[in-house]
């Protein structure tokens, strides 16, 4: 809303300070801080309200350390990142791009899910919470809606090169002239594409249509319901893994900006020609937008980390961790590298594994043997940690460090290939 204010007052008042909300790294720099001020300022009175409201978490008895101090911590806490997120966007972006309109839907709509099953929990006093089915139903729900943005949207197109000698010579006309790094023209045009970033591979570039004829489908048909179901299944893992992820102080808010800060990374340089073109990758215009998104996020994770951290003086419960996990994911589909996720996020990928892997081996076992057998000490792998007698600070600080190891290989994928 500020964007269109001062552009007004640049246009018509001559205000020459309107200009800066021209540049994109200014708008991110301004959400940065006032998500921080939101988040610590303003957390700090929604803490006190929730304590007072004695909306606080019941902690059952696993036998971890330190476990019966948490008890009566306020919970919900994730209201205060839902805000550090949605004022700065809402205030510094520009709200007519598509990539922020689907993200402040994905913001609300998951941040929606993760309140209800707090409520249900704190309120209702049902520990069980929002029924499983009605959380996936939410999460499928969001990744057909971000699927069918994708997939038909006007707005929401790729920069290719064009075979000229393939195109009539009247639309050459309308085709943008570029020169490429070995010195030789081409023409660009934004189209429709079924194409994302695929690392570690020459091209840099994997269309989901090919797969389809690895089975005899003509390619471009059934492209769509294949992408559907890949966004669906992105969509449900990475918010569950985040929400596996937050069970010690700080654990993922903390990998959660990390991975904040790298999608902005990805997101600008796949928003800027110049970038896009020296690093090979593929152009997609107007999602540098949504680098002004990220600023707010990342902003929102380490604001909140000020009262989240070892000793927790809240905590984000579902409102938080499910809308960051949504955040996370519907950022990657966008700027097309939800191929990476399994690098960027590979810390909630890794306890999202553990819990399956127990869980199934166990069930296994039990079948066969008449007796369970886990392999870890207690999943998720955190809990592990802690049963082996590690202080929750330093299993922190160590998955952090995995976590900055991992942004950085998913950077670096961009020149390696």
């Amino acid at each position: 809303m500020l964007y269109y204010l001062f552009r007004y007052l640049e246009q018509y008042v001559h205000i020459p300070a309107g200009g800066l909300f021209n540049y994109i790294s200014f708008r991110t720099a301004m959400a940065v801080i006032l998500s921080l001020i939101i988040t610590t300022v303003y957390g700090g009175r929604l803490i006190r309200m929730l304590q007072n409201r004695q909306v606080g978490e019941t902690v059952r008895n696993l036998g971890l350390v330190g476990e019966s101090q948490k008890q009566g911590t306020p919970t919900m806490g994730g209201l205060i990142i839902l805000g550090g997120i949605l004022i700065p966007t809402l205030l510094f972006a520009k709200l007519e791009n598509i990539y922020v309109i689907l993200m402040l839907v994905t913001t609300v709509w998951m941040g929606a899910i993760g309140f209800l099953d707090d409520y249900i929990k704190v309120f209702r006093k049902n520990k069980e919470g929002l029924a499983g089915r009605f959380k996936i139903i939410g999460q499928v729900g969001l990744g057909i809606i971000i699927a069918c943005t994708m997939q038909y949207h006007p707005d929401i197109l790729v920069r290719q090169k064009v075979v000229v000698s393939q195109t009539p010579i009247e639309a050459q006309s309308e085709l943008e002239e570029q020169v490429g790094a070995n010195g030789q023209s081409y023409y660009t045009e934004n189209v429709k594409s079924t194409k994302t970033n695929l690392p570690f591979y020459k091209k840099n570039e994997f269309d989901y249509g090919n797969v389809l004829t690895i089975f005899g489908v003509p390619s471009g048909k059934f492209v769509f319901p294949l992408f559907l179901v890949v966004v669906v299944f992105i969509v449900t893992a990475v918010s569950n893994g985040a929400n596996i992820t937050d069970g010690v102080d700080g654990l993922a808010t903390g990998i959660s900006a990390i991975i904040g800060i790298t999608l902005a990374i990805l997101a600008y340089v796949s928003g800027n020609t110049i970038f896009a073109e020296y690093l090979n990758i593929m152009y997609i215009p107007d999602s540098g937008e949504l680098v002004v998104f990220a600023g707010a996020f990342v902003g929102a994770c380490v604001g909140f980390l000020w009262y989240n951290s070892y000793p927790a003086q809240v905590f984000m419960g579902d409102t938080g961790s499910l809308a960051i996990g949504g955040i996370i994911a519907a950022f990657a589909i966008m700027i097309r590298k939800e191929l990476l996720i399994p690098v960027l996020c590979g810390v909630f990928l890794i306890e999202l594994v553990s819990v399956i892997v127990q869980v199934s081996y166990f069930k296994y076992t039990k079948r066969k043997y008449g007796e369970g057998i886990r392999i870890f000490l207690m999943s998720p792998l955190h809990h592990h940690f802690q049963k082996k007698g590690y202080h929750e600070s330093k299993i922190v600080t160590r998955f952090w460090i995995i976590g900055i190891l991992l942004a950085i290989i998913t950077i670096v994928t961009l020149k390696i290939r």
